[in-house]
């Protein structure tokens, strides 16, 4: 596999674009919006800057990997010579079974379609292409260029094949690939996103406030970041996206989102991309307090 079209230019999209791009294949980066596109080769650049003054990479690395991402609105090209499409895009059903039948009619016969979903079935994302063999997920974790972990799901009908250049490719990123199977949350959402609502419910019982509860998974459990700050982290209304699937698959209430996570995300207050969760993001990192009536 050669080349690469990444769909969505957001956060997991441009950092999957940079780790192919920093790893020698060819990239192009397509998503509907020229404003988000510009916005991602500008995070690009200033992420592989870091890596220049870290000296982990050289000035001529960062020209090299940057020459070899491309930028397209129009699907249907970005995906004409695809050996590999990653789709990175909002975690949405509906968007994203739209989005693969686009891929399934435009891609090459050969390419596998991947998705970058943490949670949505790849099953049911392979039903509505007419190769469902080929479709898996690669489940980056964010930031891209940093984190090791990759998840590789398979979904009911990919075959053995797939799967082996899928976990070869990850390994030749310098990553380091965990195949699972298709089922709600798949590994890493499944023990995560529960761990995350009883900490929001300990907020919302008033066991402890956001600092305290942060402080205790940090300290005794020796969590690098507490789990609210990691909500924050990954968005208030992905986790409570995760945690409906969670719900939905299992129709267990031990999956059931705390009232407060319903709240914020109402409210828009989601994490860091708000500049608000249960930290506040405007004048450097603050804990607020929230309470179990926060509307």
């Amino acid at each position: 596999m050669k080349n690469v079209t990444v769909i969505g230019a957001g956060t997991m999209g441009n950092g999957i674009a940079h780790v192919f791009a920093m790893n020698g294949l060819e990239v192009v980066l397509c998503d509907i919006s020229d404003k988000a596109l510009e916005k991602a080769l500008m995070t690009i650049s200033k992420n592989l800057d870091r890596m220049v003054t870290k000296e982990k990479i050289t000035e001529a690395d960062k020209e090299a990997t940057l020459t070899r991402i491309k930028t397209d609105t129009i699907l249907e090209n970005a995906v004409s010579h695809a050996d590999l499409v990653v789709e990175a895009a909002t975690e949405r059903l509906d968007l994203k079974l739209s989005i693969f039948k686009d891929i399934d009619e435009h891609a090459p016969t050969e390419c596998i379609l991947a998705s970058n979903t943490s949670s949505i079935s790849i099953t049911k994302i392979a039903g509505v292409t007419n190769r469902a063999d080929k479709v898996i997920g690669m489940h980056f974790m964010n930031p891209v260029p940093v984190m090791k972990l990759v998840e590789v799901i398979r979904g009911y009908s990919t075959s053995d094949q797939v799967t082996q250049k899928i976990m070869e490719m990850s390994r030749a990123l310098g990553k380091v690939p965990v195949e699972v199977n298709d089922y709600p949350g798949f590994v890493a959402n499944r023990i995560l996103m529960p761990m995350i609502n009883e900490a929001i419910y300990c907020l919302y019982e008033n066991v402890g406030g956001v600092q305290e509860i942060d402080t205790v998974m940090m300290l005794g459990m020796s969590h690098p970041m507490g789990p609210l700050f990691l909500a924050d982290f990954i968005g208030l209304d992905v986790c409570l996206s995760i945690l409906n699937v969670l719900h939905d698959g299992f129709g267990n209430p031990k999956y059931a989102p705390c009232p407060l996570l319903v709240n914020m995300v109402n409210a828009g207050k989601l994490g860091v991309k708000s500049g608000e969760g249960f930290y506040d993001y405007s004048g450097g990192v603050k804990a607020k307090k929230v309470s179990g009536q926060f509307a």
